[in-house]
């Protein structure tokens, strides 16, 4: 029954979204907002709207596990898994700009996800927690990465927004937006619930639930995205939609959880920080191998696809 309900509950996470990010892009244009602001703000939330409410519920009921893994899980699995995957049906074209800016971006929001919470390694204390201060730290990279993206979106590059094209009535958009939260809150608290109780049903730990099931669940629509556009050879954007998301997921998910509630962070969990940081790395270095420079070749996204696998066999082991 617990399958069941996480199936379910990744189902109406996945259609929750969606529903908000249409019924509030379909507003926000009917309110006169722009395209470029509301691809730089609802459609870029919308991607890591899963992680966020997801990491929210597991940190409220003291799941802290799930909550964490859930995010550098998601990390790990948008550029090996993801990446992987579009890379191998088409390579993949980056952005200049993604590989300059944005991927160093980033790394940069991996770094900060090993050295914030490692109070016991960096000031001595007894215990490693990202606590509150380091939640409204992490907010504070997200607002210069958002002027970073906005200044880039209005001076070169607002025609590579992906922004809903529909625009329905008032009702119509409330509507969505009503039901995007319910699929959310819903999809949310089954998902934590369900994973929980598998977690005890296998008798491993939860960051390991969060890391693997969680993770990959939630980065289905990212999964989803990157396929489709490697299939049309719009790989471009997949990449960005990709980096977008994991700095997403540290400088807001994470931030957010953590001012919520404070996230201890435990000597494995720093083992799964470095796989992140060093994945990060990895994408960032096939960016300047192989016969074309910028580019995921098939034979990079088989190695990214080969690690994956690898990552997953050590949760496996050490679970």
């Amino acid at each position: 029954m617990s399958y069941i309900v996480l199936i379910a509950g990744f189902v109406f996470l996945i259609k929750g979204a969606d529903l908000l990010v249409e019924g509030a892009s379909s507003l926000a244009k009917r309110l006169g907002v722009s395209d470029l602001v509301i691809g730089m703000t609802i459609v870029a939330l919308g991607t890591s709207l899963p992680e966020l409410i997801v990491s929210v519920f597991a940190a409220a009921k003291g799941v802290t596990g799930i909550a964490i893994g859930n995010v550098i899980g998601s990390n790990i699995a948008n550029i090996l898994l993801v990446l992987g995957v579009a890379a191998v049906i088409s390579p993949v074209i980056v952005a200049r700009g993604t590989v300059r800016k944005e991927i160093p971006f980033c790394l940069l929001a991996a770094l900060q996800v090993a050295l914030l919470p490692n109070d016991r390694i960096i000031e001595g204390e007894t215990h490693n927690i990202l606590s509150r201060i380091d939640g409204f730290v992490l907010l504070s990279f997200l607002v210069l990465f958002l002027y970073y993206v906005f200044e880039l979106a209005r001076s070169s590059e607002a025609e590579m927004l992906d922004v809903p094209e529909f625009t329905t009535t008032v009702p119509r958009s409330l509507g969505r937006i009503a039901l995007g939260l319910i699929g959310l809150t819903f999809g949310g608290q089954w998902v934590v619930r369900s994973a929980t109780d598998i977690a005890h049903a296998f008798d491993v730990s939860d960051d390991i639930i969060g890391l693997t099931i969680v993770a990959i669940g939630t980065s289905l629509p990212e999964l989803a995205t990157s396929a489709v556009a490697a299939y049309r050879r719009n790989s471009d954007i997949a990449v960005g939609n990709i980096v977008g998301s994991n700095i997403f997921n540290v400088f807001l998910v994470l931030a957010v959880t953590a001012i919520i509630q404070p996230l201890p962070f435990s000597s494995t969990n720093n083992v799964d920080v470095g796989v992140m940081i060093g994945t990060t790395m990895l994408l960032l270095l096939f960016m300047f191998t192989g016969r074309v420079k910028y580019a995921i070749q098939r034979g990079e996204g088989v190695v990214f696809l080969l690690c994956y696998a690898t990552y997953i066999g050590f949760l496996v082991y050490r679970s």
